[in-house]
Formats: structure tokens, C-alpha cells, sequence
């Protein structure tokens, strides 16, 4: 039986269950497991089948609580006609590369892939913890999150879910996206401010008011519940199963995942899968302007005191990176990661030391890129290629090419949205005269590239506008109280 522990204090242990009904360890830290051998694994066990196969191997040792009954129908209850690829995240061959697109699920975005999970997670660890409080789902968004998450929890029984995300932040399809949700249950908020003053907002609330009024407690949709993160390690698996079966690969290749990252949740289920045992031969980490995952990878300093810069890939612009606590706790240890994250908190920045930093770049690289080379690789790629990317897999496209050559035999792109979810910046990139609304750059980029507009964002223009609120950050607390009475 795993045990998880919080990032920040090892003596605090709680089932798989509980962690993710928590969200968020009471100290502030987070959940994992306790032990990397509890995960190890032959990764032939997990490649057999198809995607749901693959998740129910992974859920069965993540979440050994639930049991393999529970799993088999979880799994089936979380994919079933949601996703319009049938492998859910299907490798596509561009150039030398391949491309990994996770973008297939109802809000177009990665995120779908957990978020589609994660209620029904939640739901079954209320039952099996005699859980009888309502759940008030609290997240912060760089932009695809918030729109997965109310998706995912719309509707759902004994829960209500706000979403914070930052005011001029986040795409006008994205913003759409969110504050049309259907749901009684459910509401976005603008902040003003970035995101990374909603997601300290968010884990603020969570220490100060768990419980904001009697009957309601708290819980997280973000990266940092452990329920949200362990359904992204499926997909490494699944490429590696794709490549596989394309012949692209021989058993036991080293295959290298180049991520586009923000908040080090996507690249940490990659971790995750390469401790489990998946043969990985580099966990590329591609940050756009808003490099301090760059600097910190190649230094060993973590330092958020820098400009903010909004870029064109707005779900990377973040500064403070929540889930690289996971992995300092692995590699400095508790006491370590207690004494950064407090340094991160006073001073805003925190060192580890040489031998901490070599443990990582023995399987982490960390790379950046502009707006102006992202939007190069997203008109190179498709003139050369006519395959069309968004303008974050344009960002991880080009630290790919940065880099140069891989060792491993094969190198796979996540690919994190839809292109349609930034269509203006995608009209830009290819040269196409642009409109001011996104309408009509959605339609635009159809007319130009063929590309078939997913259902999900057809019809965002003509539903009802249901969340307007707009707030300081110094109001969410009372925000929050307000919407749980």
C-alpha cells in the first residue's frame, strides 16, 4: 500500500484517497507518494492495451485504495465519449519528429485528460472516506485549467467549483471558454492581477479558511491535487506504446518528451513515468519568455524576481512553478525543500546545491523560446509540413530545434492545446491579415489551413455570458466565503 506523504513534512501520511480529497497537505506542501520504489514497475505491464488499459494499470498502482474493481470503473466512467481521437491522445509523424496531441477532449486543452478523472475521483473518495461535507473545488488558471475544470465538475453532485483566472491573462477564446460554462455549481472569476497572484491566492485559502463556512470543505482541480497529476502519466506511456507499434522504435529505446511547461505539473507525470520505469531518455522542460525554469535548470537558482512578461502562450506564463516542490522533495529531500520554499516565499528566489542540481539535469533540460521563434516554427512547420500547432507546441516545437540532434531514438512534442484556442496569434504567425474578434480569426484560420475547428469552440460565441465578476486579490477570501454560504 502507498502511502502519500506532503512534500514538506514525511511524518504525514494519508491514503491516495484522502490526498486527493485534500487537494493540498495542511502545511502548505504537497502530496506524493512516499517511496519511488513503491511506483517502479515492468512498463511492458502498462503498454499493453489501449489508452484506457494504460490508465487503469496506472491508476491500480497510484491509487491502490480504491482497489482494481473501482479503477476499471472509474476509468471507463472518465473516457467514455469524451474524447474525439480514439487512442484519447494520438502520435502524429511531423517532419523527423512526432507529435503527441492531447488536445482532443471537450475543452481542447491537455488538461481534459485528468479533468475528466479527477471528479469522479473525488466523488468515489467522499464515499470511501464517509466524506459528508459539500467540496468547494478552488483553482487557478493560466488559461486552459479553469475551462477543463468547470467542465469536469459542472453539475457535479456535492461539489461547486470557482476558478480564478487573471483579468487580460488569458485568450478571448480561453476567457469564453470559462465564463459561459454551464453549471449551477460552477463560476469563474477574473482577478486582477497574474496568474501566479491567483495561484498563491488559492493556496493561501487553503491554509487560512479549509472549511469557509460549516459544511463545506476545500479541495484543489489544479496540478498540485495528485489526482489531477496522475492521469497525465498515461500518455507517456501511450506515445512510447504508439511508437511502438509504428515501428519507430525498438523495445527498450530511449524516447526524449520535449514540454511545454508552466507550472511543472505536465513534465512531473513525465518524471513520474520515468521512475515507474518507461525508457526516457530526456525530459525536455520549454519555457517561453517567462524563462525562470530555464535559469533554475541550468543554474541551479530559482529566482521569480523578474519581469512578468504576457506572451503568446499564455497557459506558460507563470513564474512560480508549484510542481517542481515534487521533485525537490525527491531529489534535496524534506528538510531542504522546507528551507527553499520558505526561502522562495520571504526572499523570492532559493539555490540548491551542485550535487541536487546534477541529479536533475541527468534527466531534465531546460530550454526557452520567444514569442517571435514559436511563431517562426508554427509558419515553418506548416509550410514544410502542413501540419498547424498552437502557440505553445510552437514554443516546445522550437526549443526542439534549438537543441539539436537527440541521442534517444525517437523525440515526441507534447502538443497542450488546439490551435484554435489562439487563433489571432496563429493568423499572425502564418501572415494572414488579422480581425479584432476572435470569430472571426477562428473562421479565418479554417479558410486558410483546413484544419477542422473543434466542436467544443464552434458554438463559444453564441452561448450565454454567466460569470462576470471581476476582483482584487486581496477580496478573494471573502470571494470565496461569499460563494460557499
Amino acid at each position: 500500500m502507498i502511502n502519500y506523504i506532503s512534500t514538506r513534512d514525511p511524518q504525514h501520511k494519508v491514503t491516495s484517497s484522502k490526498a486527493i480529497l485534500s487537494g493540498q497537505a495542511p502545511d502548505g506542501g504537497l502530496y506524493i507518494p512516499e517511496h519511488l520504489e513503491d511506483i517502479k514497475c515492468d512498463y511492458h505491464d502498462i503498454l499493453s492495451g489501449d489508452f484506457r488499459s494504460m490508465a487503469k494499470a496506472v491508476w491500480n498502482i497510484f491509487f491502490p485504495d480504491y482497489g482494481p474493481e473501482k479503477v476499471d470503473a472509474l476509468v471507463e466512467k472518465s473516457y467514455e465519449g469524451k474524447f474525439s481521437a480514439p487512442e484519447i491522445t494520438p502520435l502524429v509523424k511531423v517532419g523527423d519528429s512526432f507529435v503527441l496531441e492531447l488536445y482532443h477532449g471537450p475543452t481542447s486543452a491537455f488538461k481534459d485528460v485528468a479533468l475528466s478523472a479527477l471528479p469522479n475521483l473525488l466523488t468515489a473518495a467522499r464515499s470511501m472516506n464517509d466524506f459528508t461535507d459539500e467540496i468547494m473545488i478552488l483553482t487557478a488558471t493560466s488559461g486552459d485549467t479553469g475551462s477543463a475544470a468547470l467542465c469536469g465538475f459542472g453539475g457535479v453532485p456535492g461539489t461547486r467549483i470557482v476558478v480564478f483566472y487573471p483579468y487580460g491573462g488569458v485568450s478571448e477564446t480561453q476567457r469564453l471558454q470559462m465564463v459561459t460554462a454551464p453549471g449551477d455549481n460552477a463560476c469563474a472569476c477574473a482577478i486582477r492581477g497574474n496568474f501566479d497572484d491567483a495561484q498563491t491566492g488559492v493556496k493561501k485559502l487553503f491554509r487560512e479558511i479549509p472549511h469557509p463556512v460549516s459544511g463545506v470543505s476545500l479541495s484543489s482541480a489544479n496540478s498540485i491535487n495528485i489526482g489531477r497529476l496522475v492521469p497525465q502519466i498515461v500518455y507517456y506511456f501511450s506515445a512510447y506504446s504508439q511508437l511502438l507499434s509504428a515501428g519507430a522504435i525498438k523495445d527498450g529505446d530511449k524516447v526524449e518528451f520535449i514540454v511545454p511547461t508552466g507550472n511543472f505539473g505536465d513534465i512531473m507525470a513525465g518524471y513520474f513515468a520515468y521512475k515507474m520505469g518507461l525508457p526516457v531518455g530526456r525530459l525536455i522542460c520549454a519555457s517561453n519568455r517567462n524563462d525562470v525554469l530555464t535559469e533554475f535548470l541550468e543554474t541551479g537558482h530559482y529566482n521569480r524576481k523578474r519581469e512578468f512578461h504576457k506572451t503568446t502562450s499564455p497557459s506558460m506564463d507563470i513564474l512560480v512553478s508549484s510542481n517542481l516542490e515534487r521533485l525537490l522533495y525527491y531529489v534535496c529531500g524534506a528538510e531542504h525543500t522546507v528551507e527553499y520554499m520558505k526561502a522562495l516565499n520571504e526572499t523570492g528566489e532559493y539555490t540548491v546545491t551542485g550535487a541536487e542540481l546534477a541529479e536533475m539535469q541527468s534527466i531534465f533540460t531546460g530550454v526557452c523560446a520567444s514569442d517571435k521563434e514559436g511563431s517562426a516554427a508554427i509558419r515553418d512547420v506548416f509550410e514544410s509540413e502542413s501540419y498547424l500547432m498552437d502557440t505553445h507546441t510552437s514554443i516546445a516545437w522550437a526549443c526542439k530545434e534549438k537543441l539539436g540532434a537527440s541521442s534517444s531514438a525517437a523525440s515526441v512534442v507534447l502538443s497542450t492545446a488546439s490551435p484554435y484556442k489562439f487563433s489571432r496569434a496563429v493568423l499572425e504567425a502564418l501572415g494572414e491579415e488579422l480581425s479584432d474578434s476572435d470569430e472571426a480569426n477562428m473562421k479565418k484560420v479554417y479558410e486558410v489551413t483546413g484544419a477542422a475547428i473543434p466542436e467544443g469552440l464552434a458554438g463559444i460565441f453564441e452561448r450565454e455570458v454567466r460569470s462576470k465578476d471581476v476582483i482584487d486579490i486581496s477580496d478573494m477570501k471573502s470571494y470565496v466565503i461569499k460563494k460557499s454560504e
